[in-house]
């Protein structure tokens, strides 16, 4: 973004409701050697450390908006530590709106970020192009099975069901 765009956006809260959204995936993660060398590490920080840091700084509910790993014999498990990860923030009070494994199939050429047409199928969908699940689906659908029930922010009421009509909170 822009200094312009920073600063408007640090001056002050925007209108409507603000939730931080936080992709996130072990391979984005660097370490630089001495010798100025760049590693690709799986999960130095975790997506608990960075949002949390995140969230103390501005207040704001999160979501862990994008995961997945390109290994699809270790999905399943990256799947359950992210969950632990979900889990751990809400525990210490951090209202936590949502989690997406991305994506529902798997990606081509997601690896090169799309930068050119080369065919390199990437495993890392809940179903493969022939729509065949993959084991994170199973994973995926226990999890749900576990803790599809649980409130969306704990210890609180985040919605009402009531008969009154829609209101807009501010003024756009």
């Amino acid at each position: 973004m822009t200094r312009r765009e920073y600063e408007w956006f640090m001056a002050g809260e925007p209108p409507g409701y603000q939730i931080m959204g936080n992709d996130y995936y072990g391979r984005n993660e660097k370490i630089m050697l001495p010798n100025g060398e760049i590693c690709t590490s799986m999960d130095v920080l975790g997506w608990y450390n960075i949002t949390y840091d995140y969230y103390q700084r501005y207040k704001k509910p999160v979501m862990h908006t994008e995961t997945n790993t390109f290994d699809a014999a270790d999905a399943p498990t990256w799947l359950w530590k992210q969950w632990v990860n979900i889990l751990r923030m809400r525990k210490e009070g951090v209202p936590v709106l949502g989690f997406t494994w991305y994506s529902l199939i798997d990606q081509i050429d997601w690896n090169i970020g799309l930068s050119r047409k080369e065919g390199t199928v990437n495993a890392c969908g809940l179903y493969d192009l022939d729509r065949k699940p993959r084991p994170v689906a199973e994973a995926y659908k226990m999890l749900l099975e576990e803790y599809g029930q649980i409130t969306i922010v704990p210890h609180g009421e985040l919605f009402e069901v009531t008969q009154a009509p829609s209101l807009l909170k501010v003024e756009v």
